[in-house]
């Protein structure tokens, strides 16, 4: 009896390390990734509606720029007052993620932001999970399975084939600069989401946005104009809003889901990223959305619900 007691002791202690290791994820910690992951998905998803927004009287480098300074003066402030360590070893990496995530993606965003909108951006940036599962197969070493793979793929098409039907059966200049920020991102967030298996999610993002302030603290500086000054209240917000939110605080919980629940099958999650700007992109700038629009976000959704299912080896 003794020995059972013993071995059950034994077994319940090398379950807990290997859940708070990451080897070995149980259902639990991958639900609870799926629901870290849709809660930065909600704050992406008001990005690029504020963008629009901040477009108004910002200009696209200074929209990039702005708000990673903005956020990489967070992110020293709470290194510091935490007292945390630069991880030498990983600077190659934060620095990579921080050229993708901090400028890559927006400025990209921001240029393609000036000639469509936002509710039509919101979902041609469903193509993020895709591009997202690839880099996750070829860099983290994560192998999904041909439904997985299957559903990417479809919601991908589903995607493309909205951009093409919505603007006159052609692809503009700004759908094939958002195809490039997805391009930029998806790489961030596989990047970023490695570090994150062995630190702190907040902690790649807030290190990133300190070894790229070298850059955006500087760059921000030089491009201010005096008229920008003049700002209205709500272009002030969207741009704050850019800074502490898209840039700095929905990567918490976003870079934490990835590192709990898998790079692969989280990234999914972000195919509802477009309910979220066509509610944002609705109700904040009063953009008319479609019902062609709607059954094509809803035709994604089916898709995640599908891939969800489908097993990913790690």
């Amino acid at each position: 009896m003794a020995k059972t007691a013993a071995d059950r002791s034994v077994y319940v202690a090398h379950m807990t390390l290997a859940s708070a290791t990451g080897s070995t994820p149980s259902r639990s910690r991958e639900t609870a990734g799926l629901a870290l992951g849709l809660l930065g998905v909600a704050i992406f998803g008001g990005t690029l509606p504020a963008t629009r927004v901040a477009l108004e009287i910002f200009s696209p480098s200074f929209v990039t720029f702005g708000r990673a300074a903005v956020a990489s003066v967070a992110a020293a402030v709470l290194l510091l007052l935490l007292r945390r360590r630069l991880p030498r070893a990983d600077i190659p990496a934060l620095a990579a993620a921080g050229v993708l995530l901090v400028f890559g993606f927006p400025i990209m965003s921001s240029i393609a932001m000036q000639t469509v909108p936002a509710s039509h951006g919101g979902v041609v940036l469903g193509i993020l999970p895709l591009t997202t599962s690839i880099f996750a197969a070829l860099i983290a070493g994560e192998r999904p399975s041909p439904l997985f793979w299957l559903c990417g793929v479809a919601g991908a098409a589903l995607v493309v084939t909205f951009a093409i039907t919505d603007n006159g059966f052609t692809l503009t200049t700004g759908d094939l600069w958002l195809m490039g920020a997805a391009v930029a991102a998806s790489l961030g967030y596989v990047i970023s989401g490695r570090l994150s298996q062995k630190m702190p999610g907040w902690e790649v993002i807030s290190w990133a946005l300190v070894l790229t302030a070298p850059v955006s603290i500087p760059a921000t500086m030089l491009i201010v104009q005096p008229e920008y000054g003049n700002a209205t209240a709500s272009q002030m917000i969207a741009f704050l809003y850019l800074g502490f939110g898209s840039m700095f605080l929905g990567f918490f919980a976003w870079n934490i889901g990835l590192g709990m629940g898998g790079i692969a099958r989280v990234s999914q999650v972000q195919l509802l990223q477009s309910f979220f700007t066509l509610t944002f992109s609705a109700a904040l700038l009063g953009e008319t959305i479609p019902g062609s629009t709607i059954v094509f976000a809803v035709a994604v959704v089916a898709v995640v619900m599908l891939g969800r299912k489908a097993r990913v080896a790690r």
